[in-house]
């Protein structure tokens, strides 16, 4: 039987057309150890270029999240854009899930590009993963940037109401849709002004889950169940490089408070910045206003205005 055209596929296809016509190439790197990470890298790293590595969150693979920032961080950047384990073509066989694990998978991938110094974006998820590879390879890592990642949440948060969903295993199944209704859920809850999802036919809802989100379903949701486990503020180390914290005014994945948590955590050293109108997908909501921070503070070396003090308590 012949398959039907995917739209999906053919996004896929334009991604990869568009990472390598930008000087990047695919890369398989095989850590040896039951790991396998599929990375972009450029074909030719400039020395007078500083590194910039860019890590995704939940959802679809690297290409889909990063292909609309990689045009503006080409020319001031070596860029690297790794899918993290159990994305794209990255998987382990090893049991852990933590993002510690990422990290150090990440920094292997790097190491064996050569990479010694960098700065680093990531993206929800890929924030958590960020925050680990600054925190355990502190004379790497230059400047941070940590996009709406609720790294100072605790265990006791999900009890407590913090989360517009407060049940783990219900916010599993929405953060890894398997059928259009949840993908629907989760646009609703990324998006501050998602468009009428009743109008998306449910047919391209349903390509995208089967390009993108049909395999290591149980792995994923055992990351995300590996986030809040046990996690306490005051077991989180707190990284000393310049740190930028971008959040949507009106994130319903990972609230505004937990910005205002981590830049009390890390003090002056961090700079957290509120995207107006905008939920926790910003960076497609807003983003002229993304691409403008990242420059400000990780080209220009800017740090944004200090917010007026919060008074609420965590």
């Amino acid at each position: 039987m012949t398959r039907c055209f995917s739209l999906t596929e053919a996004k896929n296809w334009f991604h990869r057309t568009f990472f390598t016509k930008s000087g990047l190439r695919s890369t398989i790197t095989d850590l040896k150890d039951g790991t396998v990470m599929h990375c972009w890298v450029p074909k030719n790293p400039k020395d007078s270029k500083p590194n910039l590595l860019l890590i995704h969150g939940l959802g679809a693979n690297a290409m889909w999240q990063w292909g609309d920032v990689l045009r503006y961080m080409i020319p001031y950047f070596n860029v690297y854009i790794p899918d993290l384990v159990f994305f794209g073509e990255s998987y382990t066989t090893r049991p852990d899930r933590s993002e510690s694990f990422q990290a150090q998978c990440v920094m292997r991938v790097l190491e064996a590009n050569s990479v010694r110094k960098f700065s680093l974006v990531g993206l929800s998820y890929g924030g958590f993963v960020g925050y680990s590879l600054a925190a355990q390879f502190s004379e790497a890592v230059e400047r941070v940037v940590i996009c709406c990642s609720g790294i100072c949440m605790e265990e006791k948060d999900l009890k407590e109401g913090v989360f517009k969903v407060s049940d783990l295993e219900e916010a599993a199944g929405i953060l890894v849709p398997q059928t259009p209704e949840k993908l629907k859920e989760l646009l609703g809850f990324s998006l501050f002004k998602p468009p009428p999802l009743s109008l998306v036919p449910s047919c391209l809802l349903a390509d995208f889950i089967n390009v993108m989100c049909t395999e290591y379903t149980e792995e994923k949701k055992e990351l995300i169940r590996a986030i809040p486990k046990d996690r306490k503020i005051s077991n989180i180390p707190k990284i000393s490089q310049p740190t930028l914290i971008l959040w949507g005014e009106y994130d319903q994945i990972f609230p505004l408070e937990l910005g205002h948590r981590l830049k009390r955590h890390l003090g002056d050293k961090a700079h957290l910045v509120v995207i107006k109108d905008a939920g926790h997908a910003f960076n497609i909501e807003k983003p002229k206003e993304f691409y403008r921070h990242l420059k400000s503070f990780l080209v220009d070396f800017k740090p944004p205005p200090d917010l007026p003090p919060k008074n609420n308590k965590s």
